[in-house]
């Protein structure tokens, strides 16, 4: 059976496919430098598995307090130096990139500190901890100062230096757009605007919430003036087998103050149990690069896909990229529910089922989530999903392969052709 039989068989209709074929010929040439940094990367990390004596002792269970966890420290030290910073935090008890931010936020910042969030209103599930919202009256006692990005994506330079002509204790800076409508930030104006702040005043921590960014350059924040940064395990470093957790690379002292919160005072980072999830850990970073390229390229496929039928994306395809996130803009309701249904039928786990807006826990609307993950809410994994309110933005992500990232915008268009929501000539 030929390719084209295939995707037939699997219910892609002939006008669709057709379509397609003329967008992957137009994004060809854009995946070269992808390529590259894959490689770079991927060279970085085997680098520090064999300078750190990486062995298979190392994915051995340990129990109880877990002290001496062989693995433990061998998992933190390599990612120490893939982020070439002096500490580590890599736990599969950290439950997912916002505990992370959190761990960081509570950990660091004391009473009557201020914070200053320079690239905007960080993501929705922090706002209860950075007292945006206080309903669990758990908010962090401190100031909070934001500064908007301007509407071209760039940062406003001359309110940033407004807001601290009284000391800031930490610089925040989410560098994936989220649920906004931007690019992400670039390593180049991440290094620009840290340099800037270090020069206003020499103390400030500059901390990056860096989800969804990891590998997709050949530098990252921590390479280029950041103090303390924090990810996710089952977004890009994960690689697709991670199966849950964190990390959280930095200064040593830093990293020290969030350990202290992450488990208690006087014992930080020398007990908790990895509860044998080293082996899929260290695995899982191994091919995260060659992962992440094949969602970046899935991302640039949607967006080309979109973006010729007149739907407004983000990036588009040909811009430069920080994260894995492709945004469209759809419109209506509608074509969101459809565009997720087809992602959903993209899946190889739960491809029957059909997705529908919920109500999620730390959104304020209704959010319509597709994902026919190995691992529950894996981003890294094909993934869609997209706040029910106006103007009706869909995000895509993920496909730990480029073939199932390309089937799942194939379905999310066929979707949308079945539904008459878009006219494909």
């Amino acid at each position: 059976m030929s390719k084209r039989a295939m995707y037939e068989s699997l219910g892609i209709h002939t006008h669709v496919l057709d379509y397609l074929e003329s967008v992957e010929s137009d994004i060809k040439e854009t995946f070269d430098e992808i390529d590259e940094i894959a490689s770079y990367n991927q060279l970085k990390v085997l680098n520090a598995m064999q300078k750190h004596r990486l062995s298979s002792n190392h994915f051995n269970w340990h129990t109880g307090y877990g002290y001496d966890d062989p693995g433990r420290d061998k998992i933190e030290e390599i990612y120490a130096d893939v982020f070439k910073t002096e500490d580590a935090i890599v736990r599969p008890i950290i439950v997912n990139g916002t505990h992370a931010l959190s761990l960081c936020l509570s950990g660091i910042l004391k009473t009557g500190d201020t914070l200053l969030s320079i690239a905007g209103k960080p993501y929705d599930t922090l706002d209860e901890v950075i007292g945006i919202s206080n309903e669990y009256n758990q908010a962090l006692d401190i100031n909070y100062l934001q500064v908007d990005l301007t509407s071209d994506g760039e940062f406003q330079f001359d309110l940033i230096k407004e807001n601290m002509k009284s000391p800031v204790k930490m610089i925040y800076i989410q560098r994936s757009s989220g649920y906004a409508w931007r690019q992400s930030l670039t390593i180049d104006k991440i290094k620009e605007v840290i340099a800037f702040v270090k020069d206003i005043q020499e103390d400030v921590i500059v901390m990056i919430d860096n989800c969804y960014g990891e590998f997709l350059d050949y530098q990252e924040p921590t390479e280029v003036g950041a103090d303390i940064m924090a990810g996710s395990l089952i977004k890009n470093p994960g690689g697709g087998l991670a199966i849950a957790g964190g990390y959280i690379v930095g200064k040593k002292d830093l990293v020290e103050q969030v350990s202290y919160r992450m488990t208690t005072p006087g014992i930080g980072k020398e007990c908790g149990l990895m509860f044998g999830q080293t082996r899929t850990m260290f695995h899982g970073l191994f091919i995260a690069p060659q992962t992440v390229a094949g969602a970046i390229k899935g991302a640039i496929y949607c967006s080309r896909a979109y973006e010729k039928l007149g739907f407004e994306v983000n990036p588009r395809y040909d811009d430069p990229r920080s994260d894995i996130i492709q945004s469209v803009k759809l419109g209506t309701k509608n074509r969101v529910i459809a565009f997720c249904e087809g992602v959903q039928y993209a899946a190889p786990v739960d491809s029957h089922v059909t997705p529908v807006p919920w109500a999620m826990p730390g959104y304020d609307s209704d959010v319509i989530m597709a994902a026919g993950a190995f691992v529950q809410g894996s981003s890294i994994e094909l993934s869609a999903d997209a706040p029910m309110r106006e103007p009706f933005i869909v995000y895509f992500q993920g496909g730990v392969t480029y073939d199932h990232s390309k089937f799942g915008v194939m379905q999310s268009l066929n979707r949308l052709y079945e539904k008459e929501l878009v006219d494909i000539k």
